[in-house]
């Protein structure tokens, strides 16, 4: 799929709301076709406790880049809808618009939380602990995280996590950021929904705490 300036632009009016800043001089390296409004939206952040990298644009497809599209649907605004089978996270705004996030998520149909949950707790580069399920299957790779690991730029949770709860239990399923940019739009995730650094700050500013989510069932499809 050749980029163009006219796909990349789309995302243009987002910028004030994002809070982002002029364009930075190493964003020419990004290549011809990435518009400076996106350059901007995925550029290195340097004000947060460990470093967050411009994405690499060329190693993501631009329909998974934040962008508001109409959308219609019953919930109602402040809602996050979670489309596991377009790969993508919705922030329901009103007027029947919505703001669009590309998400990476679970391999496995069975691995993946669907239904209604709140946002119970948020943090900020989280620790990330596996769960005894994904330990079981793969030792050998979780194992020697059973103790958790610190947040940081090597934690597979990225910058911001939210914690989804149901009937007032943790679901151990969370939307949460990304050290593997490139993973956006793909299956790859142990369950959880995964967006780019740059987009989880974006939401998780966006939402507060008993935020409802509504995560669509993933069909077999979907996964293969």
């Amino acid at each position: 799929m050749r980029i163009t300036r006219r796909t990349l632009v789309l995302g243009a009016p987002l910028l004030g709301v994002a809070g982002c800043t002029t364009v930075r001089p190493d964003i020419a390296a990004l290549g011809p076709y990435i518009s400076p409004q996106y350059a901007a939206m995925y550029a290195a952040i340097d004000t947060e406790p460990f470093p967050v990298p411009a994405v690499d644009l060329s190693r993501v497809d631009p329909v998974f880049l934040r962008q508001e599209v109409a959308y219609a649907t019953q919930e109602h605004p402040g809602t996050i809808v979670v489309d596991p089978n377009q790969r993508y996270a919705y922030l329901v705004l009103p007027r029947g618009r919505a703001l669009r996030y590309g998400v990476g998520v679970g391999r496995e149909e069975g691995f993946n939380f669907q239904g209604e949950a709140i946002i119970a707790r948020k943090a900020e580069w989280p620790r990330w602990t596996p769960t005894p399920n994904m330990i079981r299957r793969e030792p050998e790779r979780y194992g020697p995280y059973a103790g958790g690991l610190e947040g940081g730029a090597d934690n597979p949770l990225g910058a911001r996590a939210l914690y989804l709860y149901r009937d007032g239990r943790d679901t151990l399923y969370r939307l949460h950021g990304t050290n593997e940019p490139w993973t956006i739009g793909t299956t790859v995730s142990s369950g959880c929904v995964r967006l780019l650094n740059q987009d989880i700050i974006d939401l998780y500013r966006r939402v507060p705490v008993n935020t409802k989510v509504v995560v669509r069932p993933t069909s077999s499809a979907a996964t293969s």
